[in-house]
């Protein structure tokens, strides 16, 4: 669907459309926000935390695990190691954040729906890393390829999604040393769309660097940005060898890493707001500073994926207004360091596509949106604390980002939007219905859902009374239907096929 059709997202502006447009890329509307920022805490509070994690980072320190060349890189650079714990002086972690860009571009397949992370933008990604799926007809059940499959499709064919993801959901039918293969594959030939690179270790990191050069070109996958790839730090202050090897393989060859606490707070982190900022900024410090070492320039960004927990069970808690306080914190204190950000997405614990879980979703959403987020990782599909992907709900929340783009684009005055021809028009005790200015601007004046009912009651009724987890059901298998494959050159097609192909017959088949 081309932008400014069903949903009114798409191009223009001055006298032609009274709502605000998005400048409108392959049919990927663009987020640039033209609304502010929320600044929650106060200067003094962000002098605090940054003093504190400075603090943190040379008087307690943090764990570089079974790792001796980062241990090196870091006694090279000037920090005091003992052991595997790396003591980093007061300014040295922040003098060498100073080398990463504070925005960059990630390159897609189709030049068109490349997108630059940082600054006013906003780029939207699915839900990341579940091990179950749930649709209405299967219910809750073991994710397969097949489902990774049909999700990167999905994410396709939305015209509100700028990102295809990475592991959107774990293909347990395929061994777990061999899906990263299937399943960047798959990011590849089903999509045009940018997309993540495996996290999970440097020979897998390897492996999609390869596969990138067959896409892309060996130079512009070993120089410029092609992946964007999750880097989860082991909260409270640890740096495990799997994923600092990760992220070295990356940042050797120029690809974007998130660097990202995985906290929940009140179990890896305090309970208080400004302790768990303490602990992040100091982590993120340290997790961008040793890409840095590892090459000066290389893309990263600031991540901040933080919830809190329910005291009474241990279980982690979705849209709470601490956690929507962290991430507002988080974006003050990366812009301050001047770094693209993570965070938010339609996050929830509910077990169903139900009201929990769209309050849920909608309170991290917003505050995404507020709070200056970059990059938005799980902004479709996300249920149960992240263990579920679910068909329904990624379709739900897809549609929503519709919404997402039409605030971010703020309100329009020009004289079109001042509506002062409709005003004098109608006069007094008039109506607005047929007048020419609601007649020329009707079809793009609102944004409407593509999924949800919005007709009388009555209609509603006769036509099934359906709920909105039957609608998004129908709404997957409208999409699913309705996919065709973007088009690739037979020539690098048949060469990632047989590089994959190839791998996965020099690796027996291991679970982890």
């Amino acid at each position: 669907m081309a932008a400014g059709q069903g949903s009114g997202g798409g191009e223009g502006g001055g006298t032609q459309d009274a709502a605000p447009r998005a400048r409108t890329v392959d049919g990927v509307p663009v987020i640039r926000r033209a609304i502010p920022d929320l600044e929650m805490l106060p200067v003094e509070a962000l002098e605090i935390i940054e003093t504190n994690a400075e603090t943190v980072l040379e008087e307690v320190g943090v764990n570089f695990i079974n790792n001796p060349g980062a241990l090196a890189r870091w006694r090279d650079a000037g920090a005091d190691v003992r052991g595997e714990r790396v003591h980093i002086p007061r300014g040295l972690a922040r003098k060498l954040c100073a080398t990463a860009p504070a925005r960059f571009t990630q390159l897609a397949r189709n030049p068109g729906r490349s997108v630059e992370i940082g600054g006013r933008g906003l780029v939207l990604a699915p839900v990341y890393g579940p091990p179950f799926v749930r649709d209405l007809d299967g219910g809750r059940r073991d994710a397969t390829l097949e489902d990774f499959c049909n999700f990167v499709r999905l994410g396709y064919m939305s015209q509100w999604l700028h990102h295809s993801g990475g592991t959107l959901c774990e293909p347990t039918d395929v061994a777990v040393n061999k899906r990263h293969l299937d399943m960047l594959h798959a990011h590849m030939t089903l999509s045009d769309k940018p997309f993540m690179g495996s996290g999970w270790n440097a020979s897998r990191a390897g492996d999609c660097i390869e596969m990138c050069k067959i896409l892309f070109g060996a130079e512009v996958a070993t120089s410029q940005p092609v992946m964007t790839s999750l880097i989860n730090i082991n909260s409270p202050l640890t740096f495990d060898d799997a994923t600092m090897e990760t992220l070295e393989v990356y940042a050797t060859n120029m690809q974007a890493t998130i660097l990202s606490p995985f906290i929940v707070a009140g179990a890896m982190a305090p309970v208080s707001v400004v302790g768990t900022l303490t602990q992040v900024l100091a982590e993120v410090m340290a997790g961008v500073a040793y890409a840095q070492l590892v090459r000066p320039g290389a893309p990263v960004i600031f991540g901040a994926f933080v919830t809190s927990i329910d005291m009474a069970s241990g279980a982690p808690t979705f849209g709470t207004p601490e956690a929507s306080q962290v991430l507002y914190g988080a974006g003050q204190l990366a812009r301050r360091l001047g770094l693209p950000f993570r965070s938010g997405g339609g996050l929830c614990g509910a077990k169903l596509p139900d009201a929990q879980a769209a309050y849920e979703s909608a309170n991290t959403l917003n505050a995404s949106l507020l709070g200056g987020v970059n990059f938005m990782l799980h902004a479709c599909g996300w249920l149960e604390g992240g263990l579920v992907a679910s068909f329904e709900k990624f379709v739900l929340d897809a549609d929503q980002l519709g919404g997402l783009h039409r605030l971010a684009a703020g309100v329009p005055h020009d004289p079109a939007a001042q509506a002062m021809e409709a005003i004098r028009e109608v006069g007094p005790g008039g109506h607005f219905l047929d007048c020419e200015h609601t007649q020329r601007h009707a079809p793009t004046a609102f944004w409407r859902s593509d999924v949800l009912d919005n007709r009388p009651f009555e209609t509603w009724a006769e036509q099934g009374a359906r709920d909105s987890q039957q609608l998004a059901a129908e709404r997957v298998r409208a999409l699913l239907a309705s996919y065709r494959q973007p088009a690739m050159d037979p020539a690098i097609a048949e060469e990632l096929a047989a590089f994959v192909a190839r791998r996965k017959a020099e690796l027996s088949d291991a679970p982890a």
